[in-house]
C-alpha cells in the first residue's frame, strides 16, 4: 500500500489534477451532466433489453426498441420518477402480438444523460426531446401508451404533430391546463416534493416499488446512484401547470383544441386506486370525439403506476385497443 501511495505521490500535477477530477466528479461525462454507469443496469429482474441510444441537443437518450422492427410502432413513455423498466411486463405481450415497441427514458431518467441543474428540466424541453426522438426513429402510425409525465409530453407532441400518430391511450394521465387548480391527491403530493426539494434527495426506489420487494426498489433506484442524478425527479412535479399562467399551460391549451376535433381511436385505462389522477379519465372521454364507442376501462386494485402492479392486463388492454382499430 506505501509504494502505491508513494507512486501517486510521484505523478506529474497534470495527472494528480485528473485523478482527483474523476474522483470529484465521478461520471459528469460534462460540466453538469451525469451518465450512470452501465453496470447499475446488469441483471435487473424482467428487463434484459438491449440498450439503444441516439443523440439528441448534446444528450445521450436511450430506449427501447423491441419486436418487429417493420410493425407499427407502440410508443410507451413512462413518467416521473420511473424509467423504461416499468415497462418491462407490457413489452414482451405487446411484441409477441405483432407490434414493435419503443420506450424510451426521458432526459434525466432511466439509462438516459441527466442534467444536474433543475433548470434544464422545462416542459417544454421534454416535449422538444421525444418529438426529436420520434423524427430520429422516423416513426408513424404511432400508438401512444402514456402515463403520469408520459401523457403531459406524449400529448403534446401528439397535438403539435398529428400526422404521426394513429391512436391513443392515456393511463393514469392528464393535460393539464391550469384551470381550476390540482385537487387533493396532487395537493398532497406537492407537499411531499417540496419536502423532499428541501432535502435535497428523493427516495425513487421506495416511492415507486416499495410494495414490491426490494430487488424491484434497487431497479427504479438504480439510474441514480446518489442526489446529483436525480434534478429531473425532484423538479419534474413542480412543472406541472397547475396554474393559468404557468409555463406549459398555454400550449396545452392549444394541444386541447386539438384535441377537441380528434377523429382517431382514443383510449383511457385508468386504475380504481390512484389518488392523484382519480376521475380524469372522465374529461378525455366527454371532449374527445375519438374516444366515443371506444371500449373504455378501469383496471382493478392498481395504484398510480399501474404498469408495475398490473402490466400484463394493460398490455392486453393495449393489445385489443390496436386490434379493435386498424389503420384505415
Amino acid at each position: 500500500m506505501k509504494w502505491i501511495i508513494r507512486s501517486i505521490q510521484l505523478l506529474p500535477p497534470v495527472f494528480l489534477l485528473l485523478l482527483e477530477s474523476a474522483t470529484v466528479f465521478g461520471d459528469e461525462i460534462s460540466p453538469g451532466i451525469y451518465r450512470t454507469p452501465d453496470e447499475r443496469f446488469e441483471n435487473l429482474p424482467g428487463y434484459d433489453f438491449a440498450p439503444n441510444y441516439v443523440m439528441i441537443d448534446g444528450y445521450r437518450v436511450h430506449y427501447v426498441d423491441e419486436g418487429d422492427a417493420a410493425a407499427d410502432p407502440v410508443l410507451m413513455l413512462h413518467g416521473e420518477p420511473t424509467w423504461s423498466f416499468l415497462y418491462r411486463k407490457m413489452i414482451p405481450p405487446v411484441t409477441e402480438a405483432g407490434n414493435r415497441v419503443i420506450a424510451p427514458d426521458l432526459i434525466g431518467f432511466g439509462r438516459s444523460d441527466k442534467p444536474a441543474s433543475t433548470d434544464t428540466h422545462t416542459y417544454a424541453f421534454h416535449v422538444a426531446a421525444i418529438k426529436s426522438l420520434i423524427e430520429e426513429l422516423d416513426l408513424r402510425n404511432i400508438t401512444l401508451v402514456g402515463q403520469d409525465w408520459g401523457s403531459l409530453i406524449g400529448l403534446r407532441v401528439a397535438a403539435e404533430n398529428p400526422g404521426r400518430f394513429a391512436r391513443i391511450l392515456i393511463a393514469n394521465g392528464a393535460l393539464p391546463t391550469g384551470a381550476g387548480g390540482p385537487g387533493p391527491g396532487f395537493s398532497n403530493w406537492l407537499a411531499n416534493v417540496n419536502r423532499m426539494n428541501e432535502a435535497g434527495d428523493m427516495p425513487v426506489g421506495n416511492i415507486v416499488g416499495r410494495n414490491q420487494g426490494v430487488d424491484i426498489v434497487a431497479a427504479y433506484d438504480a439510474p441514480f446512484p446518489d442526489p446529483r442524478y436525480k434534478a429531473g425527479p425532484l423538479v419534474m412535479p413542480l412543472l406541472v401547470p397547475i396554474q393559468a399562467e404557468q409555463p406549459g399551460a398555454a400550449e396545452n391549451r392549444a394541444a386541447w383544441e386539438v384535441f377537441s376535433n380528434w377523429q382517431k381511436p382514443f383510449l383511457t385505462a385508468f386504475s380504481d386506486g390512484d389518488p392523484v389522477t382519480a376521475g380524469g379519465h372522465r374529461v378525455f372521454q366527454e371532449r374527445i370525439p375519438g374516444a366515443r364507442g371506444q371500449n373504455h376501462t378501469t383496471i382493478e386494485g392498481a395504484g398510480h403506476f399501474l404498469q408495475e402492479t398490473k402490466g400484463e392486463e394493460l398490455a392486453e388492454v393495449v393489445i385489443q385497443f390496436i386490434e379493435d382499430n386498424p389503420i384505415q
